[in-house]
């Protein structure tokens, strides 16, 4: 078998493992944050939240039709464990191409694949899985560029660039390793001409999601100057800019698709992207006033420090699945940092061309992610420095630092391979060694555990299912949105129920939204109350909406479980009165399906109190119930089953 045989293989054998790996700790169904909105946005071919994220929506719906045989959520888990997988396969052949060294390929991409952050957005619907995989299908394009001078090569790199805009812009994090990667050759010459061409599109792909004309004008210049380092034919300079314009061009055309499907205002419409003005504001991500780089939001040694962090949850959260570490998740993490730091050194001697790659990839990835996206505090970092929550990541970021972790882990991969023949130990044990995060990460990242495993589904039925029809329900934020958006677009579970958003209440289209489908006039939550009421639609407020939000909707209340419905919507004589009560049947059948539902176990601990709190929600009507706090009233359900 030849070598390049070999290095295949070596690929597909890290995919499949990886993969395998995967399956085993897939979420079952629907998972928090937004992977809900993303599997509803793409059974409905719909657009989520800015930027949009277009082409993985396409992809996420193309791949569910080709899996119909599988419930829809496991399908688009999977498409984010076979992304991730191949992601890894990709780095297997670098590594394994680079060093000489097929074992230390393989080792590499099981222990950068098995880091926690990583592994996680593998077994959910995700969109980091899928810009993980284009990154490296970038590198991978440009590490072949940059050894074979192939232009064609330099062409695919260019466009896997390209298509950051309409997949998500994180896969550019890699965009220095490719510049370099192609414009570098395996005897240390430099192809200018391709490191130009590719930064020339990277310019171009960022003015068109920052809509900067100076940039796109800086971008475009620059293609035109990579042609002076040719001294070739026009024949050639035309081959060499047509391919980098059509990459600009192709990856730029899926915009289009949010701007002609919004204008079929699909069930989920985010930032309604129907006119060029929208497309704009939906593309640039205006929703949200981006921070720039100054001021910093948080202290630059405490961004830093909140890194640190994160990289301590990457090979062994199981040993202390919380943000509260302990000695042995500490000498776990010493350990893997000094096995990066001995592949750094083995792989630096076997190529450096590659190994510089591999560096640059690991500083842009912390570094230049710490410095660019300049993100407050995190959500379980630095209170006593950074004392108000306005301040602090509505949750923790380590998602955003993946190609870091990435990179350090395909080091500790190769280090532990590198350290086991030094050693003179047998091949396999470095294997062993190498993949350790996959025990050590195993039972705090799977997602099969129950109850957390049906939580999110559950909660969706919670709010829905005790709702009289056509109810109006109002909800307080992404956790109890999104999964009501799944069960209502993909599993048809009370689709007459209209859910408000209230954080989306600030955005006009939103408010055009609530027009223009069901005939809601805001701004103020009391006015859109009214008009329900003015249709015959009965008002409901999640128990995870608090007293201040939930008064003006309503001046009587009744407790149905885990909602709270306008009372003169069951009883038109309590119309005018100030009262709140609760249902004790609705309420005591919510009780026992919660308690049907978890069978008295306790949701694992974890770095994200999502699951925690949403099991505080669920177990509130059995608070209610409770004989201490049978004259407990509505308005205080906030202290005893609302923790925010």
């Amino acid at each position: 078998m030849s070598l390049a045989a070999t290095q295949r293989l070596t690929a597909l054998t890290a995919a499949a493992t990886l993969l395998a790996v995967y399956v085993a700790t897939l979420a079952p169904s629907v998972t928090f944050w937004d992977a809900g909105e993303f599997i509803a946005a793409a059974h409905s071919l719909g657009i989520p939240h800015p930027p949009g994220t277009p082409l993985f929506i396409v992809l996420l719906n193309t791949w569910a039709r080709m899996l119909a045989l599988l419930p829809y959520a496991v399908a688009t888990n999977l498409f984010s464990a076979v992304a991730t997988a191949a992601a890894g396969g990709v780095a297997a052949w670098f590594v394994a191409r680079a060093t000489g060294s097929r074992t230390a390929g393989f080792a590499a991409a099981i222990a950068a694949g098995a880091t926690s952050s990583i592994w996680q957005n593998a077994t959910e619907t995700e969109v980091y899985a899928a810009s993980l995989a284009l990154a490296m299908v970038s590198i991978a394009a440009a590490d072949v560029a940059g050894r074979t001078g192939d232009r064609k090569w330099v062409a695919l790199a260019a466009y896997c660039l390209a298509l950051a805009l309409p997949l998500h812009l994180s896969s550019l994090v890699a965009a220095p390793v490719v510049i370099q990667l192609a414009s570098e050759r395996q005897d240390g010459e430099r192809d200018w001409r391709a490191g130009w061409v590719l930064l020339s599109v990277t310019l171009c792909v960022v003015a068109m999601s920052k809509l900067s004309i100076s940039i796109f004008i800086i971008g475009v210049a620059g293609l035109a100057v990579s042609t002076t380092f040719a001294n070739a034919a026009v024949r050639d300079t035309v081959r060499e800019w047509v391919p980098s314009f059509a990459a600009v061009a192709v990856g730029a055309s899926g915009l289009a698709f949010l701007l002609l499907r919004a204008r079929h205002d699909p069930a989920i419409n985010q930032g309604n992207p129907s006119t060029f003005d929208a497309l704009a504001y939906a593309v640039s991500r205006r929703q949200y006033a981006v921070q720039g780089m100054l001021p910093r939001q948080a202290p630059f040694w405490l961004q830093i420090a909140n890194w640190f962090e994160y990289a301590d949850w990457q090979f062994g959260l199981s040993l202390a699945p919380t943000v509260i570490p302990n000695a042995a998740r500490i000498a776990a993490t010493v350990v893997f940092a000094c096995l990066g730091v001995a592949g750094s050194r083995w792989h630096r001697a076997r190529d450096r061309r590659t190994w510089r790659a591999t560096l640059l990839l690991f500083l842009c990835g912390s570094l230049g992610v710490i410095v660019y996206l300049n993100l407050k505090a995190g959500t379980s970092f630095g209170w006593q420095f950074v004392p108000n929550a306005d301040n602090h990541e509505a949750r923790d970021r380590d998602y955003f630092f993946v190609l870091g972790f990435w990179a350090w882990g395909l080091w500790a991969g190769a280090g532990a391979v590198a350290l086991a023949r030094r050693l003179r130990w047998p091949a396999p044990l470095g294997v062993l060694v190498a993949a350790l995060p996959v025990a050590l990460n195993w039972s705090a990242v799977s997602r099969r555990s129950m109850p957390e495993a049906a939580l999110p589904r559950a909660v969706a039925l919670a709010l829905l299912e005790p709702l009289p029809p056509r109810s109006v329900l109002f909800v307080s934020g992404d956790n109890d949105t999104y999964p009501l958006w799944y069960a209502q677009q993909v599993e048809h579970v009370r689709p007459d129920v209209v859910t408000v958003t209230l954080p989306l209440l600030g955005a006009g289209w939103y408010l055009e939204e609530l027009r223009r489908r069901y005939g809601l006039i805001g701004p103020s939550t009391e006015r859109i109350a009214a008009m329900a009421r003015g249709q015959g639609r009965p008002v409901a407020a999640a128990i995870t909406v608090d007293a201040a939000e939930r008064e003006p909707l309503a001046i009587s209340w009744t407790l149905l479980g885990h909602v709270a419905i306008d009372a003169s919507s069951l009883d038109p004589s309590k119309q005018h009165l100030k009262v709140m009560s609760i249902d004790l049947a609705a309420t005591r059948r919510a009780a026992q399906w919660v308690d049907s539902l978890f069978h008295g176990r306790d949701v694992r601990p974890s770095t994200d109190p999502v699951n925690e709190y949403f099991v505080n929600v669920l177990s509130c009507p059995r608070t209610v119930l409770d004989p201490a706090s049978a004259k407990v009233q509505l308005a205080s359900l906030d202290s005893l089953c609302n923790l925010r």
